[in-house]
C-alpha cells in the first residue's frame, strides 16, 4: 500500500516551552483562584458564575504571566532553527495560549523574524483550532501542508482538531501523550531537518 505524505509548506508554534521558557507554576495559580488541580484553568475561570469572578481570576493569572515573560529566554537551537527556516521562505505563526501583553514582552525581549502571532486574546484558546484554522486561512494554505509545533498534550489536540500534523517538541522526558503527535523533536534543531524532508511530496510505501 502506497501513502503519500504531503510536503510542509508552513509552520505554526507554541510559545511557552517550545520557543521561549516558562517557568509558571500552574499548581499555585490553580491554588490561587481555586482550580482543582486536574481541571483546565482557563475553562475553569470560564465557568465562573459571575463577572466580577471571573475578571479577579483572570488578573491573578495576567500577574503570572506577566512575571513570567520578564524573565522569559529563547530555548536553546530555537534562533538557528528559525532562522533558517526564514531563510527558506518558510511561512512561520506563533499560536499560544498566552494572553497578548505577556506574549507580545516576550518577543519582545526574545526577537524572532515571525510576525504572526495569536493569542487567547485573539481566538479561544488550545486545543479548539480556530487561531490555526485562520492562520490556514491568512496564508491560503492547506491544513494538510501545515505543521503545527508545541511541548504540551493541547498542541498536539489543537494540529489533529485543525487537521494538522502534530510535532511535539520534548526536549527532556517524553510525555505519555507523545504517541498521539506525528512527530517528536528532541532537538530543535532537527526541525529543519524534518520540514526538508518534507519540501516535496513524498511516497512511503
Amino acid at each position: 500500500m502506497t501513502t503519500q505524505v504531503e510536503a510542509i509548506h508552513g509552520v505554526i508554534f507554541d510559545l511557552d516551552g517550545t520557543l521561549v521558557s516558562s517557568e509558571l507554576d500552574f499548581s499555585l495559580i490553580k491554588a490561587q483562584i481555586g482550580c482543582p488541580d486536574n481541571e483546565d484553568l482557563l475553562d475553569f475561570i470560564a465557568q465562573l458564575p459571575s463577572p466580577y469572578m471571573r475578571e479577579e481570576a483572570m488578573n491573578i493569572v495576567h500577574q503570572h504571566e506577566l512575571l513570567d515573560a520578564q524573565h522569559a529566554t529563547l530555548l536553546p537551537g530555537v534562533s538557528e532553527a528559525i532562522a533558517l527556516l526564514n531563510e527558506r521562505n518558510i511561512p512561520m505563526a506563533i499560536v499560544t495560549r498566552n494572553f497578548d501583553k505577556a506574549a507580545a514582552l516576550k518577543l519582545k525581549n526574545n526577537p524572532l523574524p515571525i510576525s504572526t502571532v495569536l493569542t487567547r486574546s485573539d481566538a479561544p484558546a488550545k486545543p479548539d483550532p480556530s487561531a490555526l484554522n485562520a492562520i490556514a486561512t491568512l496564508w491560503n494554505i492547506s491544513a494538510d501542508n501545515l505543521l503545527y509545533v508545541g511541548d504540551y498534550l493541547y498542541d498536539i489536540q489543537a494540529a489533529h482538531n485543525a487537521s494538522m500534523r502534530a510535532c511535539l517538541y520534548a526536549p527532556n522526558e517524553t510525555p505519555p501523550y507523545a504517541d498521539q503527535a506525528d512527530y517528536v523533536l528532541h532537538d530543535f534543531y532537527d526541525l529543519v531537518a524534518l520540514v526538508e524532508s518534507y519540501s516535496k511530496k513524498v511516497e512511503l510505501c
